[in-house]
């Protein structure tokens, strides 16, 4: 026990063990349910300067659970392209982080040459020398591509999913309270209840009028590019 820990903890393997230990800590926290931190910032996802691809978070509110399964999906990246597309989205599209929640790949990658690194660094005794640490390198590669192999199968799965695991709800027509003020383009959250469980969606006034925190609102479509629901003022 006291070898394989100092192989696992070695110069090289030290930098994998930790961040996959942390990765295995954010999927107990995201299981169990609820951690969630509301930071105040603008994030604009440019893909190309013909293409606006909107996260979702302008001016709003975005949790923990948010982040985790935050899907760049490929018709967001390449529908309404004229130029082709540069070397990392090539890149994220091929080995699945587009198509796929990002941590659910990432997770993937990580292990996996977590484990192609250790076994091999382990076996040849490499794990606390120059050596070792040109394999941890060189197995980001095969690493990378057994990462697509085993995730791709689970695109079908996610594709008819929401981010919760759950059948999609359809949000059309219902009516939820606002949890941050918006206006214009300003965005935020709005809680929405469906079947008894309370749901938090990302909103954007439809015709730009201001509209407050706690007001009642009326969900009337989705945005084109599926991140967000456009309201307008609900008056019972």
């Amino acid at each position: 026990m006291a070898e394989l820990t100092n192989i696992l903890f070695s110069e090289v393997n030290v930098i994998l063990s930790v961040l996959l230990i942390i990765l295995i800590i954010y999927w107990i926290i995201t299981m169990i349910g609820g951690f969630d931190f509301e930071p105040d910032f603008d994030v604009d996802i440019d893909v190309d300067a013909d293409v606006d691809v909107d996260s979702g978070i302008e001016g709003g509110n975005m949790d923990f659970e948010d982040i985790s399964n935050t899907e760049i999906n490929q018709e967001d990246v390449v529908g309404k392209r004229r130029k082709p597309l540069k070397w990392w989205q090539i890149f994220l599209i091929y080995f699945n982080f587009v198509g796929l929640p990002f941590m659910f790949t990432f997770t993937f990658w990580i292990f996996i040459w977590w484990f192609i690194t250790a076994i091999t660094t382990a076996m040849t005794y490499t794990y606390d020398n120059f050596i070792g640490f040109g394999i941890m390198i060189l197995a980001i590669f095969p690493a990378l591509f057994l990462t697509k192999i085993f995730t791709t199968p689970f695109k079908g799965f996610f594709k008819n999913l929401n981010k919760d695991g759950d059948a999609p709800i359809d949000y059309l027509g219902r009516k939820a309270t606002l949890l941050s003020s918006i206006s214009a383009e300003k965005m935020g959250n709005a809680e929405v209840s469906v079947n008894g469980d309370s749901m938090s969606i990302y909103v954007k006034s439809l015709n730009g009028e201001p509209l407050n925190y706690g007001a009642s609102i009326l969900i009337i479509k989705r945005s084109a590019d599926r991140n967000y629901y456009l309201v307008q003022s609900y008056n019972d």
